[in-house]
């Protein structure tokens, strides 16, 4: 960060340039130089009666400088190109409208078609350099000499709207009171607002919404920007005050002042008359044509945009229009020696924007003026002392015929006495009168001059081309080969991350085949627990018998009990729900021949005759108790071997019971037979 001084104005002045990114991306960073004012009371200001500023540089990101824009409120913001700090137009409407009352954003190279900033600051005598520090440095001296166009999109007039900080709510027994009191109060103080707006001779209109108790809302539309309003943004209790700015239909560029620099006007007239305004630069001021405007309202719109020191037209002779308005800015004249092919016109004016042949001709006429001076432009500003106004010099010298020695002795003479800064064409000695002949070869030889500096600025430009060509070239050299090395890493990741996919995927169904050998593992296990030879370890000496534990007497029950421990031919099944089950479930357990079924709860009849049709013992767990111990199910040897036991003698005895039933059938069916015949004789 640096610091000087130079001359300066009461309010900050920011000038700001892109340093690197751009803010259509992420993190543009930006140039900034602060002309701070300097207190006159200051131990380090310089001993002079000159304002002076202290010059402050940095480089700050984009929410940093409008931080430091809400913090110092600087009289301009000025930069070259408004969209430099805004990505679009709305995202520059919203700036706008965050910057500070009182601080303007300022567009230093002109409105919608800007001047190179190095263009301008030659015209105004200001240092320029292609950093953007330098360029920033650039731009806010610029906009400290009042150099520029004030980027707006909002109009003189703001609105002023009083209205009620709170809802009145939905209802209540206090209801009433508490919304005539609300609206009581926006009254009130809308008239406040009224009386001060009266107070300061604003111009306003007024539009109220009356609700019952007085306002529900006041808008005052005054004629006035924010910071001349004696009203601020406020919110307390009830009522709620706000200020906006009306908003224009788009971006427009105001001049910060109405200068009159020396110009150029070209006129082409006729029953629609064409204008063009040209600087001493060659640069396009403006155009203008009009079916309607007579002289005055001609002459009006030449006077808003400079002072004339030439008034060109693209025929031979000039016209007489033309001429009357030479002699009234008392200006020089030029015409061509012939008129002006329509081609050469058109080659002329192609880079220049106008709507019409008439603006065109007017353009061209200004423009090729412009050329036959050029050169002598130069010699002039060369001869020019630094601190004269250049342009009046050579106002002087070419609109009042006096040599530049006479120009800038009559300036000096009135700097010294008065201090004024128009000039009267001089009264020093003329140059010799010339011949036509003469004039024509001077025309010629200026015009050979300046087409032979023109030549050479064209190979400069060419040449800087080139280079610029040869730069983009191996920057784009240079970004291909990142792209490629960027396009291989991706490709490299890309593979990769296949490959971790596919690995995953691998480790995913191995840990699948592990949890499904560890089941199959528990299970065989249990099984050996439930079937190995040694099941008296884990019985611990007992007289017990392993049993295989069925939850329901269900087709399903059955088979997860078989998936999981296995059924074989001699082993013991516990059903702990013996109901509901029919012919084929019970056919479905009685087909794994159990050596016996301990039950809990009632079979049904189907399966208790089915299971005894297959001499499966069906035996009660009242009888033969089943302990659970891990995953084991056991019961005892004794109580098992009694209970079969007792099913067996249940069994003979319901067997003989059943063999004599069928017996009395057979008799009974027998002597049934026997009698009917004599029934039927």
């Amino acid at each position: 960060m640096t610091t000087r001084t130079i001359r300066a104005r009461d309010r900050p002045v920011f000038g700001v340039d892109v340093q690197s990114g751009d803010v259509r991306g992420d993190g543009p960073s930006y140039a900034l130089v602060v002309l701070d004012p300097v207190d006159a009371d200051d131990p380090d200001a310089p001993d002079t009666d000159v304002p002076v500023a202290r010059i402050t540089r940095d480089v700050v990101s984009l929410r940093k400088l409008r931080r430091l824009v809400d913090d110092r409120e600087p009289l301009y913001l000025a930069t070259d190109n408004a969209y430099e700090l805004a990505a679009d137009k709305n995202a520059l409407v919203n700036l706008l409208r965050s910057l500070p009352d009182g601080t303007r954003l300022v567009q230093v190279t002109g409105a919608e078609r800007p001047e190179p900033l190095s263009r301008v600051a030659s015209r105004h005598g200001i240092p320029y350099g292609k950093d953007p520090m330098e360029e920033a440095e650039a731009a806010a001296r610029l906009a400290a000499a009042d150099v520029g166009h004030e980027v707006t999109a909002f109009t003189d007039e703001t609105t002023v709207k009083v209205s009620r900080g709170r809802s009145t709510g939905k209802g209540g027994w206090s209801q009433d009171r508490y919304t005539r009191r609300i609206h009581g109060n926006v009254k009130k103080r809308s008239r406040q607002v009224e009386s001060k707006l009266r107070s300061a001779n604003l111009e306003y209109e007024r539009e109220v919404t009356e609700k019952y108790g007085g306002y529900s809302s006041a808008v005052f539309t005054v004629a006035a920007r924010p910071e001349d309003i004696p009203i601020s943004n406020s919110r307390a209790g009830d009522v709620r005050v706000a200020l906006e700015r009306e908003r224009r239909d788009g971006i427009e560029y105001e001049p910060l002042v109405k200068r009159r620099d020396r110009v150029i006007v070209g006129i082409d007239p006729g029953t629609t008359t064409g204008v063009a305004v040209v600087g001493l630069d060659g640069t396009v001021h403006e155009v203008y044509s009009s079916r309607t405007a007579d002289t005055a309202a001609v002459t009006e719109w030449i006077v808003e945009q400079g002072r004339p020191i030439i008034v060109a037209a693209d025929v031979e002779p000039m016209p007489e229009t033309v001429e009357k308005f030479r002699r009234s800015f008392d200006a020089a004249g030029w015409r061509p020696t012939t008129d002006l092919p329509v081609d050469e016109k058109l080659h002329r004016t192609r880079e220049a924007g106008y709507d019409n042949d008439h603006e065109r001709d007017a353009l061209a006429a200004a423009l090729y003026a412009y050329d036959d001076h050029a050169d002598q432009f130069e010699r002039i500003a060369a001869k020019t002392p630094p601190r004269l106004d250049r342009e009046a010099v050579i106002a002087g010298v070419v609109a009042g015929g006096a040599s530049v020695e006479a120009v800038v002795a009559d300036l000096r003479d009135d700097s010294n006495g008065d201090g004024g800064d128009e000039d009267d064409g001089g009264s020093g000695p003329t140059e010799p009168e010339r011949t036509e002949e003469e004039e024509t070869i001077r025309r010629l030889r200026d015009r050979v001059d300046r087409l032979e500096s023109h030549t050479e600025a064209l190979a400069g430009t060419i040449e800087e081309r080139d280079e610029r060509i040869d730069e983009l070239e191996a920057a784009l050299e240079e970004a291909k080969r990142q792209e490629r090395i960027e396009a291989r890493s991706r490709r490299i990741v890309s593979r990769l991350e296949r490959e971790t996919d596919r690995l995953e995927r691998e480790r995913d169904d191995a840990r699948e085949t592990v949890a499904e050998l560890e089941g199959k593992v528990e299970s065989l296990k249990e099984l050996w627990k439930l079937d190995h030879s040694n099941f008296a370890d884990v019985a611990g000496g007992r007289d017990l018998v392993s049993v295989k534990v069925v939850e329901q007497f269900t087709h399903d029950a059955i088979a997860a009990t078989a998936e999981a421990y296995g059924i074989a031919a001699g082993d013991v099944v516990y059903l702990r729900d013996a109901s509901g089950a029919g012919r084929r479930t019970a056919e479905r357990l009685a087909a794994h021949e159990p050596r016996a079924v301990i039950r809990d709860g009632n079979l049904s009849d189907v399966a208790d005759q089915t299971l005894f049709d297959a001499s499966v013992p069906v035996v009660p767990a009242e009888s033969v108790p089943v302990r659970e111990v891990d995953e084991l199910a056991v019961a005892g040897e004794a109580r098992l071997r009694a209970a079969i036991e007792e099913w067996e003698e249940r069994a003979e005895r319901r067997d003989r019971a059943e063999r004599a039933e069928r017996l009395d059938r057979i008799i009974s069916e027998h002597r049934a037979g026997t009698r009917l015949p004599q029934t039927e004789e």
